[in-house]
């Protein structure tokens, strides 16, 4: 971990902060809304490098949720359609169900990947030989 830390104070040091440099043609300032049911809306507007608003560019909005499997809460993150605050929260509840139908399906997805690694006692690819100690491997 420590060594990890001192790689980032080396490529700050040695100039390398392609990395890690923020843009300051690419600032935005953040604005958060809820309706304290559904979720979030973050509006990022973008600022020049003195912090003035930079109309150059387009505000941004950004919506959040959570939505409870048995696994517990997954949080959901959409971006919204809209130029003010009231057609992105129009915009939210389609957004929401898109992003809820893509977590479903990248939880199936996952699902049947860990499926495929499970390896039932006695199958082989035990590391106690064909003794019948050991031997097994995951069992989710």
């Amino acid at each position: 971990m420590a060594e990890d830390s001192f790689m980032a104070d080396q490529n700050l040091s040695d100039g390398n902060q392609s990395n890690t440099a923020m843009d300051p043609n690419g600032l935005y300032r953040e604005e958060n809304f809820t309706d304290q049911k559904m979720g979030a809306i973050r509006k990022l507007v973008p600022v020049k490098a003195d912090g003035s608003d930079d109309p150059e560019r387009e505000t941004q909005f950004f919506g959040s949720a959570q939505v409870m499997t048995p696994m517990g809460a997954i949080p959901l993150n959409f971006a919204l359609d809209g130029a003010t605050i009231g057609e992105a929260a129009s915009d939210f509840a389609g957004k929401a169900q898109l992003a809820v139908e893509e977590a479903g399906r990248e939880i199936e997805r996952m699902r049947r990947e860990q499926a495929s690694k499970i390896v039932v006692p006695g199958q082989g690819g035990g590391g106690m030989g064909s003794s019948g100690m050991g031997g097994g491997g995951i069992i989710t």
